[in-house]
């Protein structure tokens, strides 16, 4: 019966069914009693201050290339490229949040500053359009904006891309970490924690276009952000309310310092003969129920597990060992992680240029067709971007009620799909959403040629509804999946970074995004015709779509054969009594436990 329980990785212990034991805390830094603490009670104060994040950062993101056009007077090929720029250096400012919260900080802490500096972001936009010596003009419509207004408004927006960076990576960890791994129940509930994450994600973004996108386009600009401003702090303290249910992790010192010392031990070993049985590198006893969790030894690699050979010098004693000449198994083994995400890393990339599409381009697409959705009421432009967030939304939803029950019956497997295999999915919908672009910018501009004076006004903006719903549902499967893999997949003392690696994922591609613009407007200058013209209607977008198209379709291929080599984290058992008591199979129940 015991052995059966362990298999099925269920607590054998009254005791840790009565508390945690997985190295977190509670709010006075005691071991957390479990009914008390944690999973969804905990976790519904972490999602409302992310839906007003969301909120906040959607409702400024989607419009932001209709400020920098319509009011900083700005072409499109600067606007696009400033877009890129702005929303790369969101997403990898997390790369040094992350850093922060997992060495010195903790998450909790790291979200409560870096919501404060964004909050600090939003007044000073608010103060940006509101004040009438900040404001881009005293007169409107606005001729050119005073230099001071653009000054301030990219300060602030750029105080927001700092905040994100603290407050993104820190805050969907900390809400993971609500969950123990090595509990039954919670570790399923831990499994819907990211797609309901991004259901309350999407519900911030779908309000974010839509109510307060009508309300810049209709009312004012600096209405809007007065709004934002409000929920963003009446959100931080509903999170500061969540305290007492929350379970924390300390901060555990530099996570890239153990990492460092696996390779210099290798290197300084790299002559010693592998031993018969890899049982007898070295390896930490595990003793405390509250003692970090080991890794099960892998094959690949083997270069590094040298770190790990025991020398004649060297004794088991650990007080007595030098980390820089003997690594354990499993600091060996995170370092494997580590190296192994780097190609699923780089294979994310031509995802996130389709995704830097849609609040670009696609959004200038829509400023060129009808938007009226009755006679008094114009669709303001960015709200265009709700159709992908409703795909989200509906492909997550269906994916976690539905898909993940049917597959679970169908391979056995506790996750249903391997992560990886979610994400490859979402990536063939990247493919058919620059198809359907490009097919969509090709009918607007034979309507532009057929009526140049009307142009394609007379076209429905819903001909954009295909492509961002597509898109919407590719972030269901390839977004969250990514989120789930660097959280799960790397070291335990490195999840805040885990997601801010996600998070990069996004900003190197806008950046590689605005590269790619920057070298195809080159080349097809030279060859007589940029495709990217001071309008949408002189512009070849269609042909930009293509080329996206191609390269995905390259790199999916490519993503297809390191998916299928790729080795996942393997965890020893709580009960586990040897080194050989580990998860098995092809990794996804390990990725379920990780």
């Amino acid at each position: 019966m015991r052995m059966e329980q362990i298999k099925q990785g269920e607590s054998v212990d009254g005791d840790e069914e009565k508390w945690v034991y997985d190295s977190s805390v509670d709010h006075k830094g005691r071991v957390p009693l479990r009914a008390s603490t944690g999973v969804w009670k905990a976790s519904l104060f972490i999602i409302a201050i992310e839906f007003s994040e969301r909120l906040s950062y959607f409702g400024i993101a989607t419009s932001l290339i209709i400020y920098l056009t319509k009011v900083i007077h700005q072409d499109l090929k600067t606007a696009a490229k400033n877009v890129n720029y702005w929303s790369g250096v969101t997403t990898l400012m997390p790369l040094v949040g992350g850093f922060l919260a997992d060495a010195y900080m903790g998450r909790f802490s790291m979200v409560l500053l870096s919501s404060f500096v964004y909050l600090l972001g939003l007044i000073l936009l608010t103060m940006s359009r509101m004040l009438p010596e900040l404001r881009p003009c005293a007169t409107d419509p606005c001729p050119k904006p005073r230099e001071i207004h653009e000054v301030v408004f990219f300060l602030a927006i750029y105080l927001i891309s700092i905040g994100t960076g603290g407050h993104k990576p820190s805050l969907e960890s900390f809400g993971a970490d609500q969950f123990d791994d090595d509990h039954a129940g919670e570790r399923r509930k831990k499994m819907s924690f990211f797609n309901w994450w991004n259901c309350g994600l999407c519900s911030g973004l779908l309000l974010g276009v839509t109510v307060i996108v009508y309300v810049q386009d209709h009312v004012s600009w600096g209405i809007a952000d007065t709004i934002l401003t409000a929920s963003m702090a009446s959100s931080i303290v509903i999170f500061f309310v969540g305290r007492p249910f929350y379970r924390y992790r300390s901060a555990a010192g530099s996570p890239l310092t153990p990492l460092l010392q696996v390779l210099v031990a290798a290197v300084a070993k790299r002559k010693l003969q592998f031993p018969s049985d890899h049982t007898e590198l070295y390896e930490v006893p595990k003793s405390e129920k509250n003692q970090g969790r080991l890794l099960c030894h892998t094959d690949n690699l083997k270069f590094l597990d040298k770190a790990a050979i025991i020398e004649d010098k060297q004794v088991s004693g650990k007080s007595q060992q030098n980390p820089w000449r003997l690594a354990t198994v499993t600091k060996v083994e995170e370092m494997k992680l580590i190296i192994n995400m780097i190609p699923i890393w780089l294979t994310s990339l031509p995802f996130g240029i389709c995704v830097a599409q849609a609040s670009t381009f696609f959004i200038k697409q829509s400023t060129t067709l009808n938007r009226n959705i009755t006679h008094n009421f114009l669709l303001p432009a960015a709200s265009v971007y709700s159709f992908a967030a409703f795909g989200m939304i509906v492909s997550v939803t269906i994916y976690d009620k539905i898909l993940v029950p049917m597959l679970r019956r169908a391979t056995g497997n506790e996750r249903g799909i391997k992560i990886l295999q979610r994400i490859g999915i979402g990536m063939i919908f990247s493919v058919a959403t620059m198809v359907v672009a490009a097919l969509v910018e090709r009918k607007r501009l034979a309507v532009v040629e057929n009526d140049p004076l009307k142009r394609s006004i007379s076209m429905s903006v819903f001909w954009l509804a295909p492509q961002f719903i597509i898109i919407g549902i590719g972030d269901g499967f390839t977004l969250v999946g990514l989120q789930e893999y660097f959280y799960d997949q790397v070291p335990d003392s490195m999840r805040s970074l885990g997601i801010a690696l996600y998070l990069s994922v996004i900003g190197a591609a806008n950046f590689l995004s605005s590269l790619l613009i920057i070298l195809v407007d080159h080349v097809t200058e030279k060859g007589g015709r940029s495709w990217f013209g001071k309008t949408l209607n002189s512009s070849r977008l269609d042909n930009f779509y293509w080329l996206l198209a191609a390269i995905t379709t390259v790199n999916l291929m490519v993503y297809v054969f390191i998916a299928r080599r790729y080795s996942y984290k393997n965890v020893q058992r709580r009960a586990a009594v040897t080194v050989a008591d580990c998860y098995e199979g092809e990794g996804e129940g390990v990725v379920a436990m990780a």
